[in-house]
């Protein structure tokens, strides 16, 4: 009876020994230890498009969910008030323009010869004026005009000498042109209004509103109808390049990761596919691990967190997914990570 009982324990000993050593060596061949499993979420930048000019909301183009590219139209304002402010500030700077024309190029040569007229006109009757005067001088000493007559001719002589010396001033003027100052004043204003129209075509373009980026769009704030500004977002746009994975790292790991590393990324959701990617940065100080990274230490000590870049071709792989991510620590540095240069599985 005894022997009965001692064989099959000898035989349970040796099968649970052969047993451990074959798990053993499963595990080991499965998980080696030149290859580091980190846990994770796929996280993305958040980007809150809001317009630069402020305005009542006239079309919304897109919805929660919708795929865009950098440039696309997303919402558009009532532009009619940025329409009519452009076309003023247009025109003012169009008749400046002018106005510096006029001062650059001087009096026009008829107004010259007008003025060049003028003056001899005047020079004339100050000559006619100044000889009758001295007639009636003449008669005045032989007692044959009064002196009031003297006077008024001398007055009149006077008058007349100086009017045409104003016509000669006016026509020195009108050869000089305008003076330096002048049309320094008149360039810097000329300036200052096209500055103004160049800000109504700027707001004039600011009434669409385009996509920053590629990405998806994640939230929908304003609709048709209401005021937007640039303090007020009208869609958060969730980027879908760069795309990564933030995993964390305990400080004995530190010194076997390093950036542009190559990495695969697994997601529960598609197991059948490897993502290609590299690390991409490594936190220069320390945290503890938040609660919802799933690792197999302990969950109150220090690490750092990184980011893993993940090529997503496919689009699969979305915001906050749970993913597993396995660096080789004896593959060699990626010269120029990137997408176009996948380093496969």
């Amino acid at each position: 009876m005894r022997k009965r009982i001692l064989i099959p324990v000898t035989i349970l000993l040796a099968a649970g020994i052969g047993g451990g050593y074959w798990w053993h060596h499963w595990r080991v061949a499965e998980t080696p230890s030149d290859v580091l499993t980190l846990y994770g979420n796929i996280d993305v930048r958040l980007v809150n498009l809001a317009f630069n000019a402020e305005g009542r909301i006239a079309a919304m183009n897109v919805d929660e969910g919708a795929q865009v590219k950098a440039g696309d139209a997303l919402a558009t304002l009532d532009t009619r008030p940025l329409k009519l402010a452009h076309a003023a500030a247009v025109a003012n700077a169009a008749a400046q323009r002018e106005r510096v024309q006029e001062l650059e190029a001087g009096t026009r040569p008829e107004e010259i010869r007008k003025l060049e007229a003028q003056v001899k006109a005047a020079r004339t009757r100050s000559a006619n004026l100044e000889r009758s005067y001295r007639r009636i001088h003449d008669l005045e000493q032989k007692d044959l005009a009064s002196p009031q007559q003297s006077e008024d001719a001398r007055t009149a002589a006077d008058a007349a000498a100086e009017d045409a010396q104003a016509l000669e001033a006016a026509l020195d003027l009108a050869l000089a042109g305008a003076r330096k100052e002048e049309i320094a004043a008149a360039k810097a204003t000329r300036a200052a209004l096209e500055a103004d129209a160049a800000l109504a075509e700027h707001n004039l373009r600011e009434g669409v509103l385009r996509a920053s980026s590629e990405g998806i769009v994640q939230s929908r704030i304003l609709e048709p109808g209401d005021m937007a500004s640039p303090q007020c977002p009208v869609y958060t746009l969730a980027r879908t390049k760069p795309l990564w994975a933030r995993v964390y790292l305990a400080e004995t790991e530190l010194g076997r990761v390093r950036p542009g590393m190559p990495a695969r990324v697994l997601s529960d959701s598609f197991p059948d596919k490897t993502y290609a990617g590299w690390v991409g940065y490594i936190s220069p100080s320390a945290e503890f691990t938040p609660k919802s990274v799933q690792t197999e230490q302990t969950r109150t000590g220090l690490v750092y967190q990184a980011r893993v870049f993940v090529c997503n071709s496919g689009g699969e792989l979305r915001l906050g997914m749970p993913v597993t991510v396995r660096l080789d620590l004896d593959a060699k540095l990626l010269a120029q990570p990137g997408c176009t240069g996948d380093p496969g599985p």
